[in-house]
């Protein structure tokens, strides 16, 4: 695993008698702001779901009490009562499969303004909608505690956790409607983002993260798998041949932020979580809200549990030869949600902290070095990293300074280029050969937060994948 530098406020800060206070490292902050998570609370909130009959997609959008447009209203005012900004993005869907009459659809949202960068976004998302075995059937009740209950009530504890703190970047919390019927409210939400224009940094989608055991009796709850892409889908076959000659299969920036997480984990042992990282879009087959936000250029990855039970997913409430069938609450495993939604709030706290990925190119043909370079803004320390191409996670880095430090005079490799009027920073690795290693850089802050490594390949930066001019003839 690759391990982001610890900095120390000594190096960019000192008081006038000349002593140093160092501030708590970033796995501590984290640490703490996550210990608040309350598996209790999970509990009543999944309770309060369930409650509501059916959430379904198609069912009553105005009964105060059972169907999905009570569920989204009741999301909206509990997000609300944590000072938080809300509201509900909404469109009407029409003309789909399992959508057959134009159907309003709407999400509860609720905004946590940056302090410092509030263009800069990390969303946190679970559909907040239910289904039986029949996905057209929206009269029949449809608990769906786990799918996606457990992931609604995520949403909602980090809203009420995080609320409390303030982050130099934004926070979006969103329970999601439509996604049984079409991944629909994971489109209006990306959409509305990109009309909103903020840089997104990552999405966690959390689908079916409250269970630990499955119907053949195999129990883990121990981890939780992150799915994530591998080379970017939104670019295309622009992208793909770029690739061929350049490489990037395995680095898009959802990729890097499933290694992000996974180092996390790792770091923050409080957690109580360990992160399985599965190398492909979703589960074989299947699909969840995050895809519409890669379809959008956006980083993204799904958060599931290690161990599905199918007997309790997208099923009628049945007993059939002994067998109990259906999403229902006593299937919860609460204090392991409670876990997941801990590495959730840990890492969106992080990533609303951390300055966003820059974006980094590589050059090294026929040489025995291998150049770096990206463009500095305003962030006092960058790292480069780089790892060998088969290895799954970064291996080496090497630290590149933006500001004058006091123990070592002038800046490092970032200096003025006359010529664009622009600043810029390069690394020069010696000896370390282009062609058998892939490459990236992260921002790290003041206080020693780091952000997910953007890789120097082909739609490799985090921001949405943007067209090469083509040259002038």
């Amino acid at each position: 695993m690759y391990r982001p530098a610890a900095l120390l406020i000594a190096l960019c800060a000192t008081t006038s008698a000349g002593a140093t206070t160092p501030l708590p490292p970033p796995e501590a902050k984290v640490a703490e702001i996550a210990r608040a998570v309350d598996a209790a609370r999970m509990k009543a909130t999944v309770e309060k779901l369930v409650s509501f009959g059916t959430r379904h997609t198609l069912s009553s959008q105005t009964d105060p009490k059972r169907g999905i447009g009570a569920s989204v209203r009741w999301a909206e005012a509990e997000m609300k009562k944590h000072g938080l900004e809300t509201l509900q993005t909404c469109d009407t869907v029409t003309k789909l499969p399992r959508i057959p009459t134009p159907t309003k659809i709407c999400n509860a949202v609720a905004i946590q303004r940056g302090t410092e960068r509030p263009n800069d976004v990390v969303i946190i998302t679970g559909h907040i909608d239910s289904r039986v075995s029949d996905p057209m059937n929206f009269t029949s009740d449809a608990p769906g505690a786990n799918d996606d209950g457990s992931g609604t009530a995520a949403v909602l504890e980090a809203a009420r956790v995080l609320s409390k703190h303030k982050f130099p970047g934004t926070i979006v919390y969103a329970a999601l409607s439509g996604e049984e019927q079409g991944l629909n409210g994971g489109k209006i939400l990306a959409d509305y983002a990109k009309a909103q224009g903020w840089n997104v940094i990552a999405n966690l989608n959390n689908d079916i993260v409250g269970n630990s055991c499955s119907s053949d009796g195999v129990c883990n709850d121990k981890q939780v798998r992150i799915f994530s892409e591998g080379l970017r889908w939104q670019g295309g076959e622009e992208i793909r041949a770029q690739v061929r000659s350049l490489g990037g299969e395995n680095d898009s920036p959802s990729r890097n932020i499933s290694r992000f997480l996974d180092t996390l984990a790792e770091r923050v042992p409080d957690l109580g979580i360990d992160v399985m990282q599965v190398w492909r879009n979703d589960r074989f087959g299947r699909g969840g809200d995050h895809t519409e936000f890669l379809n959008a250029g956006f980083p993204a990855v799904r958060f599931s549990v290690a161990i599905e039970n199918y007997n309790w997913q997208h099923q009628d409430l049945r007993t059939e030869n002994g067998i109990k069938y259906g999403d229902t609450i006593e299937n919860v495993d609460f204090p392991y949600l409670a876990r997941v939604t801990k590495l959730n709030v840990a890492a969106l706290a992080w990533l609303a902290s951390a300055p966003p990925p820059p974006e980094p190119k590589v050059e090294g043909a026929v040489s025995t070095d291998t150049k770096i370079s990206w463009l500095p803004g305003s962030v006092p320390m960058f790292n480069v990293r780089w790892r060998r191409t088969d290895s799954n996670n970064w291996q080496n880095s090497q630290q590149v300074w933006n500001i004058v430090r006091p123990d070592q005079g002038p800046p490092n490799p970032c200096f003025i280029r006359e010529e664009l009027k622009q600043s810029k920073c390069d690394a020069i690795l010696k000896g370390v050969r282009v062609d058998d290693w892939v490459f990236g850089v992260a921002s790290v802050s003041a206080d020693g937060f780091e952000s997910p490594v953007a890789s120097a390949v082909p739609g490799g930066a985090f921001k949405p994948y943007v067209k090469p001019a083509e040259p002038a003839k």
